[in-house]
């Protein structure tokens, strides 16, 4: 599978008040931002804890309904098993917890290297791609 999701160690994530970041509280909805999203370049989406997962379903709605095309970052309590999700709902970069290895997650996506129904990304189902 040729992964798209930038993977990011905690270490690496610089949050520096550039005016062309949001930071997008997880309870917020996405379209009440729909009139700046030309202004921003990146949206970071956070996972206070790996079991909340509202954060996928605003970069759902961020990519697919509202057309964002700048980079969407998992930010908080990312693990390296929660990463494919990440990229099929829209995320396009990840900023892993600390302590956690980046090098570790290529397995993940070797493990699941293709899907049927299609996602975010890859909105075209296996079958019709695969008749192209």
């Amino acid at each position: 599978m040729n992964r798209t999701l930038n993977i990011l160690a905690a270490d690496e994530h610089i949050d520096d008040g550039d005016p062309k970041v949001l930071q997008l509280p997880n309870d917020a909805d996405p379209q009440a931002i729909e009139v700046c999203l030309e202004d921003i370049e990146r949206i970071d989406l956070s996972f206070p804890k790996f079991t909340d997962g509202r954060a996928y379903s605003q970069a759902f709605l961020l990519r697919r309904r509202l057309g964002f095309k700048g980079d969407i970052r998992a930010t908080g309590d990312v693990l390296i098993d929660q990463l494919v999700q990440m990229e099929r709902t829209g995320f396009s970069s990840a900023v892993l917890k600390e302590g956690v290895d980046a090098t570790d997650a290529q397995r993940q996506f070797d493990r699941f290297a293709a899907f049927y129904q299609g996602d975010a990304v890859k909105t075209a189902p296996h079958f019709a791609a695969a008749g192209s």
